[in-house]
């Protein structure tokens, strides 16, 4: 396919299709005419490239992942960096945890509000 239509089917732009190539995140073919051309393959490639971009991974580390997320290659190096991964992904969610909690009485603090007619200012906790 080509880089439209992965672009189509990802929802990534043809410009950060084009920054993954550069970062060695995925690869095409090119046609005599020089146009990109990828594997169906592509398509999940580039949803997973997404994924880890989305749990805060630089394109080094996934770059560094690839080996072992496309064939189970591994090396305890790379396990040892997969583990301190997945820590700092947990940490990300339980501080995302924590906001989401904190937004839930925010609006339930200001839902009241709109009703008693109160302040929606309330004490900061940490």
């Amino acid at each position: 396919m080509r880089v439209g239509e992965l672009a189509a089917r990802t929802g990534v732009s043809v410009r950060a299709l084009r920054y993954y190539e550069e970062q060695n995140l995925l690869s095409a073919e090119r046609s005599s005419s020089g146009q990109r051309h990828y594997p169906e393959s592509a398509v999940d490639r580039v949803r997973l490239i997404q994924q880890f971009y989305a749990a805060g991974l630089s394109s080094k580390t996934i770059v560094e992942l690839m080996p072992c997320v496309i064939d189970g290659r591994a090396t305890p190096a790379l396990l040892k960096r997969l583990a301190a991964e997945r820590e700092h992904v947990d940490r990300r969610i339980t501080d995302l945890m924590r906001a989401r909690d904190r937004l839930d009485s925010v609006i339930t603090a200001a839902g009241s509000n709109m009703v008693t007619g109160a302040s929606c200012r309330q004490e900061t906790t940490a």
